[in-house]
């Protein structure tokens, strides 16, 4: 099966909960991402969400002076991200649940 399609879908939820605990910029929620198992994600569809879900509303931003390179902006999940990475992790959670008992064929008569 393709993933691709599959993180379309949940890439929001990854970028918020990847941020839950640790405050990231974007190569390294990037590489955080694919830490986790998430190895077919792309650069551009990170830098993507991260622009997506400031705009919303749900992260706060700072910039991080470096001298070895460029400052690094960094994202922070602010209340409004922690709300909507609850509310989205609970319909993740019913999903994935549905989808297990389809698969599992619990959900079928026999």
């Amino acid at each position: 099966m393709d993933t691709t399609q599959l993180l379309k879908g949940v890439l929001d939820l990854a970028v918020l909960a990847v941020l839950k605990d640790e405050d990231g910029y974007g190569y390294d929620i990037l590489r955080r991402l694919r830490a986790a198992g998430l190895d077919e994600v792309g650069d551009a569809s990170v830098y993507g969400t991260l622009r997506r879900l400031f705009q919303s509303g749900f992260l706060t931003t700072y910039v991080v002076p470096s001298e070895a390179g460029p400052h690094r902006k960094y994202y922070s999940l602010n209340a409004a991200g922690r709300d909507q990475l609850n509310r989205s992790a609970k319909v993740w959670r019913e999903f994935a649940s549905t989808m297990d008992t389809l698969l599992d064929d619990r959900g079928t008569a026999a």
